[in-house]
């Protein structure tokens, strides 16, 4: 299995447009051959002394953090299918309209499964 994983920091007033947003761009990708997207919100996330996750996006008193992945078969697989999700009309957005989560704090990579137990 393969993952790409995200950090993000989404302004709390807007988590339920964040939220439509990733339901849309989800939809995208499992259309497209991604076995699975999940958008997880931060319930119990300790700030930390020297690392995590509120550090690594610089969460600001008004965000909350969200952890986020995607699954595929392989690392092919999700090149495969972020090439087709990358090319569909409907990732086109009107970049005049503020996005409800912070782009540039935005934290992401793959990642090659080595050990899965359990449901996927």
């Amino acid at each position: 299995m393969y993952v790409d994983g995200f950090l993000v920091p989404v302004t709390r007033d807007r988590i339920d447009e964040y939220l439509r947003m990733a339901s849309d761009v989800g939809r995208i990708w499992i259309d497209h051959g991604a076995l699975s997207v999940t958008e997880a919100m931060a319930d119990d996330v300790p700030d930390g002394v020297h690392t995590s996750f509120p550090m690594a996006v610089k969460l600001e008193p008004d965000e909350v953090v969200f952890f986020s992945w995607i699954t595929y078969r392989d690392r092919a697989h999700r090149d495969e299918v972020n090439a087709r999700v990358t090319a569909d009309p409907r990732m086109a957005w009107d970049r005049t309209q503020t996005p409800p989560m912070n782009l540039q704090r935005m934290v992401w990579g793959g990642f090659l499964a080595r050990v899965q137990l359990g449901a996927a």
